[in-house]
């Protein structure tokens, strides 16, 4: 009977020394990253999805932007081929080279818009104006979805490195700090898409 009660006691101090050691919050932190992560993913996967439609409809009235759009395939291209899974968050080259992958496909885009300008007829197309409100809201989206995770990546850092979970972290979990997704190096702000209004 009394191994049974300090058997008790021991697991209900251990329990309650967990949940202060911040054992679970740091875990349930780094599945925060995670899921910010696979929102930001998922957007970026939905401009892709989009720029074989632009490309096509762009064609058909733009013939003589053949180069424009072979780096804009080419770009996407790229781009879907760059994957990083969830563990790889903490590779800072990895993540560059995904950032840098996106960085050429969203320059790419705005190479496009500009040679858009040159074709009034296209800009009046209804598909053409379809896709353009589409892209418009994903790049929102991405800009969104980019600073949801750098938040999450935020406190996970701070919580890894913080008293006492960073006693916790350096004697159970071993987690890694996480990277920031950062916008490209040349860009200060997300390309704007903008097909103009006939006047």
């Amino acid at each position: 009977m009394i191994k049974r009660f300090a058997f008790v006691l021991v697991a209900m101090f251990a329990a309650t020394a967990l949940s202060g050691c911040g054992y679970n919050q740091m875990q349930q932190q780094e599945e925060e990253v995670f899921g910010a992560w696979a929102n930001l993913e998922a957007v970026l996967q939905r401009r892709a999805d989009l720029i074989p439609n632009l490309v096509e409809t762009v064609k058909a009235a733009a013939t003589h932007e053949k180069s424009t759009l072979t780096a804009v395939v080419e770009a996407r291209a790229k781009a879907t081929q760059v994957k990083l899974s969830p563990k790889m968050l903490t590779d800072k080259k990895a993540l560059a080279k995904f950032q840098a992958a996106q960085g050429e496909l969203s320059s790419a885009l705005s190479r496009l818009m500009v040679v858009v300008e040159r074709y009034p007829d296209l800009k009046a197309n209804q598909n053409f104006l379809g896709l353009q409100h589409q892209l418009e809201g994903t790049e929102n989206r991405i800009t969104v979805a980019r600073q949801r995770y750098n938040d999450a990546v935020k406190a996970f850092n701070f919580s890894i490195r913080s008293f006492p979970n960073s006693l916790t972290n350096s004697v159970a979990l071993h987690l890694e700090r996480k990277e920031f997704f950062q916008a490209d190096p040349g860009a200060k702000e997300v390309p704007k898409v903008n097909f103009g209004t006939k006047s």
